[in-house]
């Protein structure tokens, strides 16, 4: 009997339970997106937006509405923020699932939006039953969030218990996951991809830089994200994104999770 085999029969069963109640999530310690609170906001001040490496956080001055506008689909939780705020107008959090069904979603607004992408039907859940199959395709990450898609086969996260499985070829996938800011020499091959996939298909943006070009977006060699080259049915922001974040935007897809996070603002726990 292999050494491994005997080491497993000893150790028993390495995977989490989450997301079951009381399951352990791996993300303890986890920084996730800052939070905002405008109220502590401070007249005049301009220095989180200065520090914005991404231009996640503008200001917009005259014209009413909210002066500053933070949108987490380009925040890449680089904590400067929080570091430069001085009125704490930006705390630290752990919210580090943000995924949504709607772009707007991703950006913070005093009354919470309502989500109005595409959910799975009751008939399309029954043909998925508990199975849905993944497509990746590589867009022009850094390889950042692959190896967090790595991690989904560990042990410990075990994708497969939850029916969830990558396919090598789109004809059999139910769901276009893509990274990378969709670089202008990927844009045929994904857009191939995308077609040769049976319908219903879906699409799901992993990243910041799928959800809105990140820092690179708009440049000479790339687009900003996803928008605009297909209907995107799941955005997940973070730069990258961890497993756990990931798993439950996958769940939320399937209508095995409700989201949680509406007007960039975290409603609940997530990991119930």
């Amino acid at each position: 009997m292999p050494l491994w085999t005997l080491f497993g029969l000893k150790e028993g069963s390495a995977s989490t339970t989450w997301p079951a109640p009381g399951g352990d999530d791996g993300q303890r310690g986890a920084i996730g997106m800052p939070r905002f609170a405008p109220e502590r906001c401070e007249s005049g001040c301009e220095r989180c937006a200065e520090v914005c490496l991404s231009q996640a956080i503008t200001i917009r001055e005259g014209g009413g509405g909210e002066r500053v506008r933070v949108d987490y689909g380009r925040c890449v939780t680089c904590q400067l923020c929080v570091e430069e705020c001085p009125t704490g107008a930006f705390t630290a959090s752990a919210d580090w699932a943000f995924g949504v069904r709607s772009r707007e979603d991703l950006i913070w607004a005093q009354a919470h939006a309502s989500s109005a992408g595409k959910q799975l039907s009751g008939d399309i859940r029954r043909i998925f039953g508990r199975s849905l199959h993944i497509r990746h395709v590589d867009a022009g990450s850094c390889n950042g969030c692959e190896s967090e898609l790595q991690a989904l086969n560990n042990p410990f996260y075990n994708l497969h218990r939850l029916g969830i499985f990558f396919t090598p070829s789109p004809r059999f996938a139910d769901l276009l996951l893509v990274t990378g800011p969709v670089t202008y020499a990927m844009r045929a091959p994904l857009r191939e991809a995308y077609l040769a996939m049976p319908e219903p298909r879906f699409v799901m943006a992993v990243g910041v830089c799928a959800v809105s070009g990140g820092t690179n977006g708009g440049g000479y060699a790339c687009g900003n994200g996803l928008d605009g080259e297909f209907p995107v049915d799941i955005y997940v922001p973070g730069c990258p994104p961890n497993p756990a974040a990931i798993i439950q935007a996958l769940l939320m897809l399937l209508n095995r999770m409700p989201q949680r996070v509406r007007g960039g603002q975290l409603q609940g726990d997530y990991r119930a």
